[in-house]
C-alpha cells in the first residue's frame, strides 16, 4: 500500500518511504554500532556520491580515485554488478594485482549477488596476470617465461658482444622500463619511444648501440621460446587489435594505480573505444610497483571522465590526517590528472596514532607483544589485528611480537586474508585492499624503509626518485589498513619517513 502523502511541515526523514531508503545517525555511538555490521550489511549500501559514479554512463575511460578507505573497491565491485544487471549477455571483467584482493573480491562479490546466479556467472574476478595467462593459454599455448637471471645474462652477453659498456643496472632499466614495457621489436620503435621517466640522456649513436643489445637478446629469447608477463600482454594485444574475439565486454579495475604500460595497451584494445567499457579504481598514493606513463598516449584518456571520493569509511581523522603526511598534498600522473587529498573527511575522530622506536628487536618485540595482549584484553579479536613488515626478512620479529602476546598468528599468503584467532602477519605488499580494526608496522628502520637495497640497485637518476616515492607508498598503504588502533615502531633512530610521519 504506498504510504500516505506527509504534511509540508513534517519531518522529510521520518517519512515512511524515506525510511525504506536510508538512515540518519544522530550521534557518534549509533554510526560506531553501524559501522560495527558485517560486510554483508553493508554490500549494498552505498553513498550518493557513490551510487552516481556507479550507474553513470561514461563516453570513454572513466576513473574513480580518492584515499584510502574512501569505498574505491566497493564502487569498482558494484559498478561491476551493474554493469552486468543493466546488459544482459554481457561478460564483464572484474580486476586487480593481488591473489589476496582478488579473493576478497570474489567473497564480496558472492554477498552482493545472492540470489543472482546468472549476473554472478558474467562476472569474471581475477588478478590481471591469472586472466592474461588464462586467455594467452587458451590461444597461444601455456607460455615459458624467461627468469630474471636468463635476462640478466643474456643483456650481459649482448653488450659484451656489441662492445656496450653500460652499467649492467642500466641496461636492466633499459630493458624492463622501456623496451620490454612497450614491446618494441624494430630499431624505429626504440629511435623513437620518449624513454619517459628514464632521466639518462642517450643520442642517437648510444641509441643505435643500445638497440644492437636489446636485438641480441630479442633474437636469443625468441630463439628459446621464452617471453615475458610484457610479451605475455603483448601478445594478447596485438590479437586483440587485429580483430580477435574480445572476452570480455567491460572491464573494471581495482588497484588501478599499479597498471604497467603493457597492461594498459591490453585493457585499451579490450576496450577498443566503447563507451563504458573501462572504469578504474584506484589511489596514486598507494602506486607501489610500476614505472609512471602517459594514460592519454595509450588511449585511456580518462580527462573529464575522473571523479575523486572525499568520504572516508574506514581510516579514523587522526590515523588519516598522520599517514597523510607521508604523501605531498596532491599527486599528479604524467598527463596531468590531480589527485587533491586536502578535503577528505573521516567519519570518526578515532585514537592518534603512537610511532615509537626502540635500542633493539628484543624491545621491540615486547612492547609490540603488550600492545597485543592489552588489546585483546579490551575485547578486540585476534583475527582484528595486523603485523605488517616491509619484507620477508622481517617477519620474525612480527612473529616474535606476537609469540610475546601469547597468541596464534597466520602469515598472509597470496591465497588468505585472515583466518579467525589468528593474528595476521603479513609485507606491505600484501596489504593493499586488507582492513582491521588495529594494526602494528614493525620493523620500520634505517635502511628497511627505504630498502637500502633498492636504493643500491638502481641504475637511473629517476629510478631513485621512483624507489622512494614507492617506498613511501608503501609505508602510507600499511599505516592506512587500521581502523581504530595503529602503533608504529622500529630499532632506533628508524625509518627517515617517520619524522614526516609523526
Amino acid at each position: 500500500e504506498a504510504p500516505a502523502p506527509a504534511p509540508v511541515e513534517a519531518d522529510p526523514f521520518t517519512h515512511p518511504d524515506a525510511q525504506r531508503r536510508f538512515r540518519t545517525v544522530a550521534n557518534p555511538e549509533e554510526l560506531q554500532r553501524a559501522l560495527d555490521y558485517p560486510w554483508d550489511k553493508w554490500a549494498v549500501f552505498l553513498h550518493p556520491a557513490q551510487e552516481t559514479l556507479v550507474a553513470r554512463n561514461f563516453g570513454g575511460p572513466a576513473r574513480v580515485s580518492g584515499s584510502a578507505g574512501t569505498g574505491k573497491t566497493i564502487v569498482a565491485l558494484h559498478r561491476a554488478v551493474h554493469l552486468a544487471r543493466a546488459n544482459p549477455a554481457v561478460r564483464v571483467l572484474l580486476t586487480t594485482f593481488s591473489s589476496a584482493l582478488a579473493n576478497v573480491l570474489i567473497r564480496k562479490l558472492a554477498q552482493l549477488t545472492a540470489g543472482e546466479p546468472e549476473v554472478a556467472g558474467r562476472i569474471k574476478v581475477g588478478t590481471l596476470d591469472e586472466v592474461a595467462l588464462e586467455l594467452y593459454t587458451a590461444q597461444f599455448d601455456a607460455p615459458a617465461f624467461a627468469s630474471p637471471a636468463t635476462l640478466r645474462r643474456l643483456l650481459a652477453q649482448a653488450a659484451k658482444a656489441e662492445g656496450v659498456t653500460k652499467p649492467e643496472k642500466f641496461l636492466h632499466g633499459e630493458w624492463t622500463d622501456v623496451v620490454d614495457a612497450w614491446q618494441i621489436r624494430d630499431w624505429d620503435g626504440y629511435r623513437d619511444v620518449s624513454r619517459l621517466g628514464r632521466k639518462t640522456r642517450l643520442g642517437g649513436k648510444q641509441r643505435e648501440g643500445l638497440w644492437a643489445v636489446f636485438q641480441r637478446v630479442l633474437s636469443e629469447l625468441d630463439a628459446k621460446g621464452e617471453t615475458t608477463w610484457a610479451g605475455v600482454f603483448g601478445r594478447l594485444t596485438v590479437a586483440l587489435s587485429a580483430g580477435g574475439t574480445k572476452p570480455f565486454d567491460f572491464a573494471v579495475v581495482d588497484e588501478a594505480q599499479d597498471l604497467g604500460i603493457a597492461q594498459a595497451r591490453f585493457l585499451a584494445s579490450l576496450a577498443g573505444g566503447q563507451p563504458n567499457a573501462l572504469f578504474f579504481a584506484g589511489d596514486l598514493g598507494q602506486r607501489i610497483f610500476q614505472q609512471p606513463f602517459s594514460w592519454k598516449a595509450l588511449g585511456l584518456d580518462v580527462r573529464g571522465r575522473s571523479a575523486t571520493l572525499r568520504i572516508n569509511y574506514r581510516t579514523s581523522h587522526k590515523i588519516r590526517t598522520r599517514a597523510d603526511r607521508l604523501l605531498p598534498g596532491s599527486v599528479s600522473d604524467v598527463d596531468g590528472n590531480a589527485e587533491n587529498r586536502r578535503g577528505t573527511l573521516s567519519m570518526f575522530e578515532g585514537v592518534a596514532p603512537d610511532v615509537r622506536t626502540f635500542a633493539d628487536a628484543a624491545g621491540e618485540g615486547a612492547a609490540v607483544g603488550e600492545w597485543i595482549t592489552a588489546l585483546l584484553s579490551e575485547g578486540y579479536a585476534a583475527h582484528e589485528i595486523a603485523i605488517f613488515v616491509r619484507a620477508d626478512p622481517q617477519l620474525p620479529r612480527a612473529e616474535a611480537a606476537v609469540a610475546a602476546a601469547g597468541a596464534d598468528w597466520l602469515v598472509l599468503g597470496e591465497a588468505s586474508e585472515g583466518t579467525p584467532g589468528h593474528v595476521a602477519i603479513s609485507t606491505m605488499h600484501m596489504a593493499k585492499g586488507l582492513e582491521f580494526r588495529a594494526v602494528a608496522v614493525m620493523a620500520c628502520d634505517d635502511e628497511v624503509i627505504p630498502l637500502q637495497e633498492r636504493i643500491e640497485a638502481v641504475g637511473d637518476d629517476a629510478d631513485l626518485d621512483e624507489v622512494y616515492d614507492t617506498e613511501r607508498h608503501l609505508l602510507y598503504v600499511a599505516c592506512t589498513r587500521p581502523r581504530d588502533r595503529l602503533l608504529v615502531t622500529g630499532i632506533a633512530p628508524g625509518s627517515e619517513f617517520l619524522a614526516d610521519f609523526g
